[in-house]
């Protein structure tokens, strides 16, 4: 039996004492050397063991917890019903949703998206769809199909209004009759609009050898989930379930429902390419973006009150928060500290946001009210992380109404109070799949098979309803 040469620790090679601290090849063996390469260096250099959070809080959910509520639920599809305006109206518009006059006859015809809802004896106020300025009071004297003709109640033409043909709006403001007359033909029945969402499944997976478990680490970990210490498989098993509980927000805000899906099929690509079962989900971006407002390149306080004017048009919900990006929630801070409050040119309105002409001037707003509005602001980070929305920049912000609304359930048989945005997850009273999570494989407790891995298994099956999506706006950079 000899030395092991490829150490250094054959031949004439060895370790002797001196009787001053001093270092030499007779007393320390040479670790550097690449005969000895796979032993550690002798000299350590100077070790920071923690780790350093140079992005603070990585994660980015929170939103949908801050603004809605989660509710369970049994079946494969949430089915709600939305009221429609109570009065009648129409709008001259383009293709099969246009409202237009015959001066000569007075016989207005509607488009085919239409439904007729005009009687005989209704008293309507017609306007030029152009400007909306040049108006007449009109009674309605006979209907047909996708026509009703008005009689003009003064001697004025109703080429004053608009030129033959020209589209006109309409608005059904009342009705009369003579004394002793018959009582109104035909009846308005309330008519709903059915909407329908499905859930989809989310899953994510950890996995690490079980001899790697055993190895210990020279740097200190600690992450958002607070899991600590020198085994880094911990850290990472800690952000696998950190970024899955950021992905059952992000899936529900940013999913779109696949155009050609059925229940079991989905059209995924321009080829006609089919994934069995993968249908999507209408998420938020995509809900606000079919049936809610969109408004782009907010700048000024007069595009502000463009906004305050379409929200009168709709459910006039008095309060309503606001989630921005940096960039949106500066221009809201500059807008509003452009508003003096009196003091003309000083621009810091001293004794209305907590300021004094003494102090340090604050122009971070938080909420505010403008016309009958209460507006609550607030920075949204999943539209400012680099590693998210925010690399995009193409979403500004958005809009959402707080309280609840009044919808009819189609599983419960009547009218509900549910908040304007809320998660429904899969649950029943044997199984909960709001936040799935389990380990399998040899380390610890887990024994389930026989592989020498540890795995952790994350599943969960929701999705996003968003109800009266007209009192939501998304804010959006064109």
């Amino acid at each position: 039996m000899g030395f092991n040469t490829s150490l250094g620790l054959g031949g004439g090679y060895s370790i002797l004492p001196t009787l001053t601290p001093t270092v030499s090849d007779q007393n320390y063996i040479d670790f550097t050397s690449s005969a000895t390469a796979g032993w550690a260096q002798q000299y350590l250099p100077e070790l920071y063991e923690q780790e350093v959070e140079r992005y603070g809080n990585r994660t980015i959910s929170g939103f949908l917890q801050m603004v809605g509520a989660e509710m369970p639920m049994e079946s494969d599809q949430v089915v709600w019903s939305e009221q429609n305006r109570l009065h009648i109206a129409y709008k001259g518009g383009s293709g099969n949703s246009t409202c237009v006059l015959a001066t000569a006859t007075g016989v207005v015809t509607l488009g085919s998206d239409y439904q007729n809802a005009v009687r005989v004896g209704n008293t309507v106020v017609i306007t030029d769809a152009a400007t909306g300025l040049n108006t007449i009071k009109c009674y309605v004297s006979a209907v047909s199909g996708q026509t009703f003709t008005v009689k003009t109640y003064s001697q004025a033409a109703l080429t004053t209004v608009v030129s033959n043909g020209g589209a006109i709006n309409v608005f059904v403001y009342g009705s009369e009759f003579a004394k002793g007359s018959a009582s109104m033909v035909g009846e308005l029945k309330p008519q709903f609009t059915q909407y329908s969402n499905k859930p989809i499944i989310i899953k994510d997976h950890f996995k690490i050898d079980g001899s790697d478990t055993a190895q210990i680490g020279w740097v200190e970990t600690t992450d958002e989930a607070g899991q600590t210490g020198f085994s880094w498989y911990l850290k990472a098993a800690g952000e696998t379930r950190l970024r899955f509980e950021d992905y059952l927000e992000t899936s529900l805000v940013e999913a779109e429902k696949a155009v050609s899906g059925t229940s079991d099929t989905a059209i995924i690509d321009t080829n006609g390419t089919t994934i069995a079962g993968v249908t999507g989900t209408e998420g938020y971006f995509a809900a606000v973006s079919a049936r809610g407002n969109v408004y782009e390149n907010i700048g000024a306080m007069s595009d502000f009150d463009l906004i305050l004017k379409n929200l009168d048009k709709q459910g006039s919900v008095e309060e309503n928060m606001l989630y921005l990006n940096r960039d949106t929630a500066l221009v809201f801070d500059d807008m509003l500290a452009g508003l003096d409050g009196g003091n003309s040119g000083a621009g810091s309105a001293y004794g209305v946001f907590n300021n004094d002409a003494d102090m340090a001037l604050n122009l971070g707003f938080s909420a505010f009210r403008r016309g009958s509005y209460d507006f609550y602001k607030s920075d949204w980070k999943y539209l400012n992380d680099a590693a998210a929305r925010g690399g995009f920049g193409d979403i500004e912000g958005t809009l959402i109404p707080a309280g609840t609304s009044t919808v009819y359930d189609q599983s419960l048989g009547k009218n509900i109070k549910r908040p304007f945005l809320h998660v429904r997850y899969r649950a029943s009273q044997t199984d909960d799949r709001r936040m799935k999570s389990w380990v399998t494989g040899s380390v610890g407790s887990a024994s389930y098979t026989g592989d020498d891995v540890m795995e952790v298994h994350y599943l969960s099956e929701r999705c996003l309803v968003v109800q009266g999506a007209n009192n939501f706006m998304l804010l959006k950079k064109a």
